[in-house]
């Protein structure tokens, strides 16, 4: 008998799941393409969506914090890339450069604004929406002579500007997720949850809380600084509108929604709440038109409606989200238990 133990292997049928999987995301955008462009640029806001959501997970969903100014670090991370890449301050850096500049300075912002808080308990909002009247002109990526911003013809096929874009999302998406994969499994992450379940227990046991809820806060920013970078460059404008507080709410709705700390929960609550709104604003008027003959709400305000029905539906019926972790699920789950034994 060895030491070592053997290695399962995979069995076919995930490696056929995980290639049909790959060839539906690769076929998407020309899929979205033939409904028009407007939807190929949605299914890239969906990714940036999902990475603010993963990036916000790890506050919330692994370490149990509360930040209602995480739309914050994707300013930073936007304004970053505005400003080192536009006539602004006529400074024309590459992307690769760029794009981690922006996410160590959101890093570096995550820690300075989270560590006024971490004596704080409950709910306390941070409300961040000065800065510059916006930026235009900024530059789209370019590698050499391409560019992601202009149609293209790549052996023989014809790419536009948003389908380039989000083959390079779908990479940054798919990296990301692998790294909150690899945080939640790993040391640090469990020390996130010993945090979130009981942060006394966790100062006993030895865990430096102080730190470890820094390193959340400068993680999940630099996720918001990757995303905001990615903004700009797909948008070629920023303006402070762009980063109210009603976009870290929605981002905080997409992560409660799909299940604090489940990452594939997260991803589905990013993706239903990005797509669910540009499907109700292109399908709500014309139906009332149909129906009424005139339109009685207008595409806003019954997203807005539906999404607010949606979270009061959730936290009724679903409290641990769409998609809960096992964890979550098991800890509401003691409480339901022992109200029907008494």
């Amino acid at each position: 008998m060895t030491g070592h133990k053997r290695r399962e292997a995979v069995p076919p049928k995930v490696w056929a799941g995980v290639a049909l999987i790959a060839v539906a995301l690769a076929l998407l955008p020309f899929v979205a393409a033939l409904f028009g462009q407007a939807w190929v640029r949605i299914l890239n806001f969906a990714m940036i969506y999902t990475m603010l959501a993963l990036g916000l997970n790890i506050v919330v969903g692994f370490a149990g914090l509360l930040d209602l100014g995480y739309i914050a670090f994707y300013a930073v991370g936007a304004y970053m890339y505005a400003l080192l890449a536009s006539p602004q301050f006529n400074i024309h850096l590459p992307f690769w450069i760029i794009i981690p500049m922006g996410a160590g300075l959101a890093c570096i912002f995550g820690v300075l604004l989270g560590a006024p808080t971490l004596k704080l308990r409950g709910d306390y909002p941070v409300n961040i929406t000065n800065g510059p009247q916006g930026v235009n002109l900024i530059d789209p990526f370019r590698i050499g002579s391409f560019s992601f911003a202009r149609s293209e013809s790549i052996l023989g096929i014809t790419f536009s500007g948003p389908q380039k874009y989000y083959y390079m999302l779908l990479l940054l998406t798919i990296a990301v997720v692998v790294i909150n994969i690899r945080l939640q499994n790993s040391r640090l992450g469990r020390a996130w949850e010993a945090i979130r379940e009981d942060e006394v227990a966790a100062r006993a046991m030895g865990i430096n809380t102080r730190n470890v809820k820094l390193l959340a806060f400068a993680m999940g920013a630099s996720f918001g600084g990757i995303a905001g970078g990615i903004f700009s460059a797909t948008q070629q404008f920023v303006s402070p509108e762009s980063f109210g507080l009603f976009e870290s709410i929605i981002v905080l709705a997409m992560v409660v929604l799909g299940g604090m700390g489940n990452i594939p929960g997260v991803i589905l609550g990013a993706v239903m709440l990005t797509l669910l709104p540009e499907f109700l604003r292109s399908t709500m008027e014309p139906l009332q038109n149909a129906l009424f003959g005139r339109v009685l709400l207008d595409a806003e305000t019954v997203r807005l409606l539906v999404f607010g029905i949606a979270l009061v539906a959730i936290m009724l019926y679903k409290p641990a989200g769409l998609w809960p972790s096992a964890v979550r699920k098991r800890e509401l789950e003691v409480p339901e238990a022992a109200e029907a034994a008494d």
